[in-house]
């Protein structure tokens, strides 16, 4: 029986799995995915549309209820990012079962996609200006207190306590891990978060991740720049990705398929020249701070 080659539609339902499995950043974030955005190139901006926001009213039995406008706002982000990877394949490996295939190419190619969205989300932390983990004593960053005090500056900003989470990075985790209260988890009847081996399901209100691009502290920082890593609390309204749908030549070998607010087109081709098959895989997207006002940073003083 002959084998069945691997196609575009089967690469690209996997590689949207994979590669949301491999983000930290992006499934945290508000994603909007829109027809809308269909046939959007590179550098083009879309409008993101913002969640609708309410004020609750005191009922008046006389006036009776007041209606208020459910309209959507919206906020300008350019999509000026594509992400791509591309690869040589034989023609054996397209025959390969999809978990192999997976295995060997899809899983290393997405996790290079996944690493460069998750930097350019951290990247919008230079737009925050909340900062936990300095002061005052006993919050420090390297302390999982500092969410005490991360989630004191949200609550007076008046951020929903549903729904937040804190990102840090290695040396932040190392910290935390050796806390008592993370050490202890398995006390509270959950030991969810030691297992998976993320920092804590919910530490004083926040569920805390952490990622290798969290970049660290220079050996020698000049003046103003951080000693230490830069992690950031936040709501998902504070930061947004938007991704759209690329196009598909006429005629090429290319599927575009969409999962969780992401689209990723994958393509295949014979080179004939060189007689050699590439696979590439490519998304575009945008990202942008919403609201600041929805993230603080963790960390500790800058360079004096």
């Amino acid at each position: 029986m002959a084998n069945t080659l691997l196609t575009p539609d089967v690469l690209a339902r996997q590689s949207l799995v994979t590669l949301h499995e491999n983000t930290v950043m992006l499934p945290l974030v508000y994603k909007d995915l829109s027809r809308e955005f269909e046939g959007t190139a590179i550098g083009e901006t879309v409008n993101v549309r913002r969640p609708a926001t309410f004020t609750a009213k005191v009922f008046d039995p006389v006036t009776g209820i007041e209606i208020q406008n459910a309209t959507e706002t919206s906020v300008p982000v350019v999509l000026d990012k594509i992400a791509d990877v591309s690869f040589e394949v034989t023609s054996k490996d397209l025959t390969l079962h999809i978990l192999d295939f997976d295995e060997q190419f899809l899983n290393p190619a997405l996790e290079a996609i996944a690493q460069h969205i998750d930097r350019a989300l951290l990247g919008l932390r230079s737009d925050v200006t909340a900062v936990a983990g300095t002061t005052p004593a006993g919050f420090e960053w390297n302390k999982p207190e500092v969410l005490i005090e991360a989630g004191r500056l949200m609550d007076i900003a008046k951020i929903p306590t549903a729904n937040r989470y804190a990102v840090t990075g290695p040396t932040t985790k190392a910290q935390w891990l050796n806390s008592d209260i993370v050490k202890h988890a398995d006390k509270s009847g959950s030991t969810e978060a030691l297992r998976r081996g993320s920092i804590g399901r919910d530490l004083f209100g926040f569920e805390a991740f952490q990622t290798q691009n969290v970049g660290q502290a220079a050996v020698t920082p000049a003046v103003g720049q951080p000693t230490t890593e830069v992690g950031v609390a936040f709501h998902p309204n504070a930061f947004c990705f938007v991704s759209a749908p690329l196009e598909i030549a006429p005629g090429s070998n290319a599927s575009v398929m969409t999962y969780k607010g992401v689209s990723i087109r994958v393509a295949y081709d014979y080179d004939i020249k060189f007689k050699k098959t590439v696979v590439s895989l490519d998304t575009l997207y945008g990202v942008k701070t919403l609201e600041k006002e929805r993230a603080v940073l963790l960390k500790g003083a800058d360079k004096a």
